[in-house]
C-alpha cells in the first residue's frame, strides 16, 4: 500500500494494492456481464489499482497519453477539452458504476484531446495499460466483456450525436435528467449548461420553463 498525503491541496491521492475485496464493486459490476472464477478475480486484483484523487484533482490531461482505464467506485468526473480560445467544452460525466478516460488516447497510446478532472473526492480503480494484455491472455473472457463496454459506450456516443443535431436544448435536457438521475445536486449549472452546448442564461430560462408546466 502506498498512501500519499494532503500538501497544500497537490499531489493528493491514496494507492491501494488490490486484493479481492478491495475491488468488489468493480467485480459486482463485472458479473452483470460475465462470471470470474474466484481464482480469476484474484489475478484481476493482482493487476489493477485503486486510487482515491480529492476534488480538483486530474485524473488524465490533454496532451497526455492515457495510461489507465478507470472505473469510478465513488465520486465524479467530467471529460472535457479546451479549445483554441480557453473555452471549455465537457463531453461527459462519469459517477458511480461508469468508466472514464480517452478510450482512443488509451488503445493508440497517443496524446490524449481530453482532460479528466473529478469534481467530487473520487475513489478509482485502473486497468493500467501493460497489463490489459496480460489480463485478456489468462482471462479470455475479460477480452468479451471491454468488447461489450466499448460497444455501450460507442452507440451512447453515437445517440449523442444525434439528439445534438435533432432535438431541442429542453428535449437535450430532459434526457440529462434522465441519464444522470439526481446529478444535478452535484454538477454546477454552468457545467451542466457546457454538457448541453447552451449558456447557464438558458439552461435556467429553460428550467423556469419546465416548473412552470409541471
Amino acid at each position: 500500500m502506498n498512501n500519499t498525503k494532503t500538501i497544500d491541496n497537490f499531489i493528493i491521492f491514496d494507492t491501494l494494492t488490490c486484493n479481492a475485496m478491495a475491488i468488489e464493486p468493480l467485480l459486482a459490476y463485472i458479473n452483470q456481464y460475465i462470471t470470474l472464477s474466484p481464482e480469476e478475480e484474484t489475478f484481476l486484483a493482482s493487476k489493477v489499482t485503486r486510487r482515491t484523487y480529492l476534488k480538483g484533482q486530474y485524473v488524465l490531461q490533454q496532451g497526455d497519453i492515457s495510461n489507465n482505464m478507470c472505473f469510478i467506485v465513488k465520486g465524479c468526473t467530467k471529460m472535457f477539452y479546451v479549445d483554441d480560445d480557453g473555452q471549455e467544452h465537457i463531453i461527459m460525466f462519469s459517477i458511480e458504476d461508469w468508466w472514464t478516460n480517452d478510450l482512443g488516447s488509451f488503445t493508440s497510446q497517443t496524446p490524449s484531446d481530453f482532460n479528466v478532472q473529478c469534481l467530487e473526492n473520487t475513489d478509482i480503480i485502473q486497468f493500467p495499460s501493460d497489463t490489459i494484455e496480460e489480463l485478456f491472455t489468462n482471462i479470455p473472457k475479460l477480452e468479451r466483456f471491454f468488447r461489450k463496454i466499448i460497444e455501450k459506450a460507442l452507440v451512447a456516443s453515437q445517440k449523442r450525436i444525434v439528439r445534438n443535431f435533432s432535438l431541442t436544448a429542453k428535449e437535450r435536457y430532459a434526457i440529462f435528467r434522465e441519464t444522470y438521475p439526481k446529478m444535478e445536486q452535484r454538477l454546477p449549472q454552468y457545467m451542466i449548461a457546457s454538457y448541453l452546448g447552451i449558456t447557464k442564461e438558458f439552461l435556467s430560462k429553460i428550467k423556469s420553463q419546465l416548473l412552470l408546466e409541471d
